[in-house]
């Protein structure tokens, strides 16, 4: 999705944001300090990183400028530790990587139907998250390329399909950080998961049945 290719990608999901509902209360003055997120580099590093610029403290300030500071509403997120060490904490306990597969959802040459996918995630968290791809080209198929969970604010899962409640949930806002304006919600039709998006037009995809 961008014209640098990472030198060494990665072969596993990693946390895009943890985004409120609600961004009208956000304070603008409640500046980064990446001083705070000390006693959890080594993870953010790991299970947050930008794999788009070399400095992954542009990709968090991002975050927390536009939602951190809008979730710090919350006495469980209001402060900068605090909102990053709870993505932390629900990235590992969603266990996404793990349960995928588990499940035989794993990336290569292979593709899937989107429904069997939802399927699959549903009845492991018994709940549907919200499941992105971007379009086809002429000839392809759509790729995978976001995976949401929907939270209430005692960061209890709940259905993506549910009507957003503003007051009640957090969701997620488009961020257009990572370019990910050309994501939409994944069509119920053959979808490839590549192991790299620079590579995935090049192999021949075998069909695998959930």
């Amino acid at each position: 999705m961008n014209a640098n290719d990472c030198k060494d990608p990665l072969m596993y999901w990693t946390i895009h944001g943890l985004w409120p509902d609600k961004e009208e209360e956000c304070n603008r003055t409640w500046h980064f300090n990446i001083s705070e997120l000390k006693d959890v580099m080594e993870d953010m590093k790991q299970y947050w990183p930008d794999v788009l610029h070399p400095n992954h403290t542009h990709f968090w300030k991002h975050e927390w400028d536009k939602h951190g500071t809008c979730a710090a509403e919350l006495e469980s997120l209001n402060s900068e530790k605090k909102y990053f060490s709870k993505a932390l904490e629900l990235y590992k306990n969603l266990d996404l990587n793990s349960y995928l597969l588990k499940l035989g959802i794993k990336p290569g040459t292979t593709y899937y139907q989107m429904a069997a996918i939802k399927e699959a995630l549903t009845s492991v968290y018994n709940v549907t998250p919200k499941i992105q791809c971007l379009p086809p080209e002429e000839g392809q198929l759509q790729i995978i390329g976001q995976i949401k969970f929907c939270l209430t604010k005692e960061f209890v899962l709940r259905n993506c399909t549910q009507p957003t409640v503003h007051t009640d949930s957090f969701s997620a806002h488009e961020d257009k950080f990572l370019n990910i304006e050309d994501l939409s919600d994944c069509k119920d039709t053959l979808t490839y998961y590549p192991s790299h998006t620079h590579t995935w037009k090049h192999f021949v995809a075998n069909t695998v049945n959930l």
